[in-house]
């Protein structure tokens, strides 16, 4: 569930995802259950630091390779995950060309829209 932890919570669902613009700390006071995670995506440092408040899990780090406003680029990338000791997962981007770059960074995983689409081939 995405930026609706109340509703997170009375689905009973087993956590929720907070973007990267949701800057409230409000749903660290709500009563949840205890393997409930939290999830985030950030952009920079200063994003990453509100997720850790947050207590997020995981944060999805965009952009990794989509050359967006918030591109990183592997470097970077690799910068910012340091800085952190929460799992990291990467964003934006990911293609079968260049998923093999993923193993060149401290990534648990990666996430995408585009990566799982099904290309139409034809008309």
């Amino acid at each position: 569930m995405a930026n609706n932890i109340k509703l997170s919570i009375k689905l009973n669902l087993d956590g929720a995802y907070i973007p990267s613009f949701n800057k409230k700390f409000s749903h660290l006071n709500y009563l949840y259950k205890k393997n409930f995670l939290f999830l985030g995506s950030a952009h920079n440092l200063k994003e990453m630091r509100i997720k850790e408040k947050q207590n997020v899990s995981e944060i999805f780090l965009s952009s990794i390779f989509k050359k967006n406003n918030n591109f990183l680029g592997i470097n970077k990338y690799n910068l910012l995950s340091r800085l952190t000791n929460k799992s990291i997962i990467a964003l934006g981007g990911v293609s079968k060309e260049n998923m093999k770059l993923i193993n060149l960074t401290k990534s648990k995983g990666f996430a995408g829209i585009s990566f799982f689409k099904s290309k139409k081939k034809g008309p």
